[in-house]
């Protein structure tokens, strides 16, 4: 069947150790009640933040894109450097000058405090500011000396809201952009990314340390003492990609494959930073699951609103409630992923009849990207190949199985 709409969902599960990987502003980590008991949560900000750096890591550094308040200094720097490579340089101050003409026909709010600078992050592309300089057709000095009045008349005629509205950087594509007082300049993000949330419960721990002064011969206690505080989880988490969203904001069916791909890589492997050099808390998932739906997006964090209690631990039997969840509401619904994909080290005949058989991270990715494929060309999923002689999943989705508790 052709489709207008394919959503690109990841579930995954992940175990980290003692850890403070975000944290709100007294330190302690964000958590988040859930079903009546406290959970770990990493909020969808920070795992959005560590997926844009780890997708930008395999972008060349013209084409990725940056999020800030001094696309003015960096339009500046950019005049500069291209009047000088084309002969004779631009002042910095009639650099200024005219970076500052072209963003006025923007109409972005500036900095009341401080000059050359937005009034708030603005995510546009590094390619884009090279696009507003070639509007100047290689009259960047002519223009800079001309007064006010006359070069104000200029940039009116130059197409500076229409550059920075098009030619999107992948990762603009992918989160999406607003811009309140210039809503031409919005784009609509392909992707949306939930709260990470443990599936258990979980208690906030301290960390008490001491440092030592290495060269303090006099005194026998400690040169520092502090706290930190740390929880350990196992967490559900999720992103969508609306795929017609990201063709139409790339507007190219290779772009886009090629950004969904990577997007999924991304998510999967990437990791917020916070306090890592002291907790050293980069693991990778036990569970990455994989379903495209036609109709519309289904997070299945209602798996554990109910608290895994980790008597067979907790990442496995997350697993078992996670499965149980999606053929609920398969069955309830009538909701059932048009293709099912899925990596994880897990043991059981639950979770085989409920996401198809495992297979290698890089091998799903190929997996995924030929169905991708498929649907940019014709609209439709194409059928799965199996892996390694398994049967795969029904072309509506999971194999049909009975209902598990989520006890079970």
């Amino acid at each position: 069947m052709t489709t207008s709409t394919l959503f690109v969902e990841v579930h995954i599960l992940q175990s980290l150790p003692p850890s403070n990987l975000n944290r709100d502003d007294s330190g302690t980590p964000k958590q988040a009640l859930y079903g009546g008991a406290r959970r770990a949560r990493v909020s969808s900000q920070a795992w959005k933040r560590a997926t844009r750096m780890h997708f930008a890591a395999s972008v060349p550094e013209a084409d990725r894109a940056t999020r800030t308040k001094r696309i003015g200094s960096l339009l500046t720097r950019r005049l500069a450097q291209s009047v000088a490579e084309g002969g004779a340089g631009l002042a910095q101050d009639r650099a200024e000058r005219l970076a500052g003409a072209l963003l006025t026909q923007l109409g972005i709010t500036q900095s009341a405090t401080k000059a050359n600078q937005s009034a708030y992050l603005l995510f546009f592309g590094k390619r884009q500011l090279d696009d507003l300089i070639a509007l100047l057709d290689g009259r960047a000095a002519d223009l800079a000396a001309l007064p006010d009045p006359e070069l104000k008349e200029e940039m009116k005629r130059l197409a500076v809201v229409q550059t920075l509205a098009s030619g999107h950087p992948a990762e603009v594509a992918l989160f999406g952009r607003m811009v309140a007082d210039l809503p031409s300049l919005n784009v609509d993000a392909a992707v949306q990314v939930a709260h990470a949330l443990s599936t258990h419960a979980v208690r906030t721990e301290f960390d008490y340390y001491t440092a030592v002064d290495d060269e303090n011969t006099e005194d026998s206690g400690a040169g520092m003492i502090g706290t930190v505080e740390f929880n350990s989880s196992t967490l559900y988490r999720y992103a969508v990609l609306g795929l017609h969203q990201l063709r139409d904001n790339l507007s190219s069916h290779e772009a886009a494959l090629d950004a969904a791909i990577q997007f999924m890589d991304s998510f999967t492997r990437s990791m917020p930073t916070g306090h890592q050099n002291a907790f050293a808390h980069r693991t990778l998932p036990q569970l990455v699951l994989v379903t495209l739906r036609t109709d519309q997006p289904v997070n299945l964090v209602s798996a554990f609103e109910e608290p895994v209690t980790g008597a067979s631990g907790l990442a496995s039997q997350s697993a078992v409630q996670l499965a149980a969840e999606l053929n609920t509401v398969a069955e309830s619904w009538g909701s059932r992923p048009a293709l099912t994909l899925s990596t994880h080290a897990l043991q059981g005949d639950k979770l085989t009849e409920a996401f198809g058989p495992s297979r290698p991270f890089p091998a799903l990715l190929e997996s995924l990207k030929s169905s991708l494929d498929g649907w940019l060309s014709t609209g439709q999923i194409p059928a799965e190949t199996p892996v390694d002689g398994e049967v795969p999943p029904t072309r509506d989705g999971a194999a049909p199985a009975t209902t598990t508790p989520k006890g079970a």
